[in-house]
């Protein structure tokens, strides 16, 4: 591709000359906005807000929330130009898009793992996962996809397509198949043996937070497990599976980024010490203020 074919790429990926173009446009760009901002507004409340900070629990909601703060600023430019975020192009983000949606599903995945030791075992886990190690695990997985981006970025096209696929297609089969298990597992915890405690404000804590974070990778999974299911199936038949002008224009990859949106909404609506701080401290809400 020449210097003039680069220039000409980084236009707005459609015609904004129909007004179906210009609804698209204008919605990516409402889609992006709302991923930053609502996101950020999350990660600054947890950080204004000692008491979430000694939360394992809401370590890794600021984990997901700058992964998928990261998206929305990627999102600008992978879904409003005119560029394709892939191996050999010459407008792609050299996996650094992809590695961030890979690190909210991560973090979601860990949450859930989090929550289940926190329940099924308190004593052993208030032993085990300090705030320390909980932050180190958080950093691991961080650590542990940037040195596969930074392999990626270092062998050949062919070995890199061949890397990304074996991880992604394992990782994600046992993933999925593991958040699924965790999420049964959970919703069997919450119905059943907190119900057999005494009521208290620390059960209905457990509870709380059980129910937030199955409810999250619930609408993880129903926004990413078609994009999964059509990338997988491409693969083994051999065809292409990216057929569309960006990802701003493909519904698969839109519907996916979704997710980015519903997580910060589900973790405002269900927790009221970081709703409180939200609306109280960071969007100064005056109504708010005047309640508490």
């Amino acid at each position: 591709m020449n210097i003039s074919e680069s220039r000409a790429g980084l236009g707005t990926v459609l015609p904004l000359t129909s007004f179906e173009n210009v609804l698209l446009f204008l919605f990516n760009i409402i889609h992006a906005t709302a991923i930053i901002f609502l996101n950020a507004s999350v990660f600054v409340s947890i950080l204004m807000n000692r008491s979430l900070r000694k939360e394992n629990r809401f370590m890794y909601m600021l984990s997901t929330c700058l992964s998928d703060f990261c998206t929305g600023v990627t999102y600008y430019y992978t879904g409003l130009m005119d560029v394709r975020d892939y191996y050999d192009s010459p407008t792609r983000t050299f996996f650094l898009a992809l590695t961030f949606w890979g690190l909210s599903f991560i973090a979601i995945l860990a949450a859930q793992a989090d929550r289940y030791h926190a329940v099924s075992a308190p004593f052993i886990y208030s032993q085990r996962m300090t705030r320390n190690r909980t932050l180190l695990v958080i950093l691991g997985y961080w650590v542990y996809l940037f040195v596969i981006v930074v392999v990626n970025n270092s062998v050949p096209v062919g070995v890199a397509q061949r890397v990304t696929f074996i991880v992604a297609f394992v990782g994600s089969i046992f993933s999925i198949i593991i958040m699924i298990g965790l999420n049964a597992r959970l919703l069997f915890i919450a119905k059943f043996q907190l119900g057999r405690e005494p009521p208290s404000e620390e059960r209905d804590n457990k509870r709380a937070s059980i129910y937030l974070i199955v409810i999250v990778a619930l609408c993880f999974l129903i926004t990413w497990l078609p994009l999964f299911l059509h990338v997988f199936v491409c693969n083994f038949r051999g065809s292409v599976c990216y057929l569309f002008k960006n990802e701003g224009t493909d519904p698969l990859r839109v519907l996916a980024r979704l997710s980015a949106v519903i997580t910060p909404l589900l973790y405002i609506r269900g927790c009221t010490p970081l709703r409180s701080t939200l609306m109280i401290k960071v969007w100064r809400i005056p109504c708010c203020k005047s309640k508490g």
